[in-house]
């Protein structure tokens, strides 16, 4: 969408002729850039406002202006306006139903801007606004992870590594884990949202302009925190896009791996939740199905994302100063990895937030004999054992149990080394109540836990609240 690159309504005065219809059809952006309306109306009243207060627009002119672009933007909202063929994009469709209702004063809403500045502009109000949406969605499924843990009332499960049982955890800190994750989320997007809170408006095509404008009361009117400093960079950074698509790519990242692990939760082999009817799917053919779609979906829509990243990351990489037309692709990508997480996070949200879990399977799981093994190991370090030989005398009872040759506790209780104290570490519920170093996973550290967490969410909602 630059100058130099646009539809016959901006650029007729240096052609002889009109584009072709192909090229048209190809340059065009509105099936996608229309849903930044509010933005760019936005935008050119703070454009106006900022010719009126340097005397490029008198106040009749001002006024009119405004007018017609409220009168554009009630037809936006009401589904009124009418799009014409030579709308290319969004910011087009604007001007030129301003100038159609302002008439001469209208013709002058693109004094001293480019649609280079104009888009950059447009974009990071846009940006400004969803990723904040998008952090409000994780925090409320943050909310949701706290409450199942709190609900979960001393349930605990196998911890795996290589999805191999390992130590016994409580339900509540495996959730949470999920939560810390779902934190730095939430984190990074805000950080996103601060740096790119830069107004490019005033940097014209790529050099400024001769007239007497004012970004820096541009950017104070939009909202935004500061003003460009170099209006070649203010046009060509699209390094915001990249921030947000890499910051929504983790998101899903995460939310696959949430969406993995209730995949196995809830098949017959593992058993330890059900889905609530709301939240599961059935199968066309097999009566018996019940199936873990939006689990699968997050998980799925994981690869979507990263390749969203992907692509910008490829647009940008070769792209010299200022503004090329490459630069078009910065939106289709963004505003579909947005959407997919904002789908993402709400029905994951509600699917734990009903589901049910099933803590009788989950403790079966995790009271086998072998996921004692560390802490029979720890008994004899504490004795004065070197870890390492702790480790194989343990190992070798595990062996030896796995052979049949007896059961983990009868062989512990039997070894002069270990004896009827270490057998009692086998007893079910024993080896998650062992987990008490500062954040680990049984229940002397999980009120420690559960504070920190919460004072995360105050500083969260305080970030929203601002």
């Amino acid at each position: 969408m630059s100058d130099e690159n646009t539809g016959s309504t901006l650029w007729h005065g240096r052609f002889e002729g009109g584009p072709d219809e192909a090229l048209m059809a190809y340059n065009a952006s509105l099936s996608y850039d229309q849903r930044m309306w509010r933005d760019d109306i936005a935008g050119s009243r703070a454009h106006v406002r900022g010719l009126a207060r340097v005397g490029l627009l008198d106040q009749s002119e001002c006024d009119s202006v405004l007018v017609a672009l409220d009168t554009v933007e009630a037809e936006m909202a009401q589904g009124r306006f009418e799009y014409l063929p030579s709308d290319e994009d969004i910011h087009t469709a604007v001007e030129r139903r301003v100038t159609e209702l302002a008439g001469a004063a209208g013709a002058k809403l693109h004094t001293g801007r480019s649609r280079n500045d104009q888009v950059a502009t447009d974009l990071r109000l846009w940006c400004k606004r969803e990723l904040t949406e998008v952090a409000r969605g994780l925090f409320d499924l943050q909310h949701v992870l706290l409450t199942r843990a709190l609900e979960a009332d001393g349930a605990y499960l196998p911890g795996y590594t290589h999805l191999q049982r390992a130590q016994p955890v409580l339900l509540a800190h495996h959730l949470l884990a999920h939560g810390w994750a779902l934190g730095r989320d939430v984190d990074r997007l805000l950080a996103t949202v601060d740096r790119l809170d830069v107004s490019p408006l005033g940097a014209g095509a790529l050099a400024g302009t001769s007239l007497p404008i004012d970004p820096a009361g541009n950017a104070a009117d939009l909202g935004f925190s500061r003003a460009f400093e170099n209006s070649l960079d203010a046009v060509s950074d699209r390094d915001f896009v990249a921030e947000a698509l890499f910051d929504l790519a983790l998101v899903g990242v995460h939310l696959s791996r949430m969406g993995e692990e209730w995949v196995l939760w809830t098949s017959e082999e593992f058993g330890f939740a059900v889905l609530d009817d709301a939240f599961a799917t059935g199968s066309s053919m097999l009566p018996q199905k019940k199936n873990p779609d939006i689990a699968e979906l997050a998980r799925g829509k994981a690869g979507r994302l990263i390749g969203n990243l992907t692509a910008l990351l490829a647009t940008l990489k070769g792209l010299p100063l200022a503004y090329n037309k490459d630069l078009q692709e910065d939106k289709e990508g963004l505003f579909d990895s947005v959407d997919q997480v904002n789908l993402a996070v709400a029905a994951l949200t509600g699917m734990i937030a009903t589901a049910t879990f099933v803590p009788e399977k989950m403790q079966a799981a995790a009271d086998a004999e072998t996921t004692a093994a560390t802490d029979l190991a720890e008994f004899l370090v504490r004795a004065g054992v070197p870890f390492r030989d702790a480790h194989a005398i343990v190992g070798q009872h595990v062996r030896a149990a796995l052979a049949g040759q007896g059961s983990l506790a009868d062989l512990v209780a039997a070894d002069e080394r270990l004896g009827p104290d270490a057998a009692a570490l086998v007893r079910p519920g024993v080896g998650v109540e062992m987990r008490s170093s500062p954040g680990a996973a049984g229940p002397k550290a999980l009120d420690a836990q559960i504070d920190l967490y919460r004072a995360m969410l105050d500083r969260e909602r305080a970030e929203f609240t601002d």
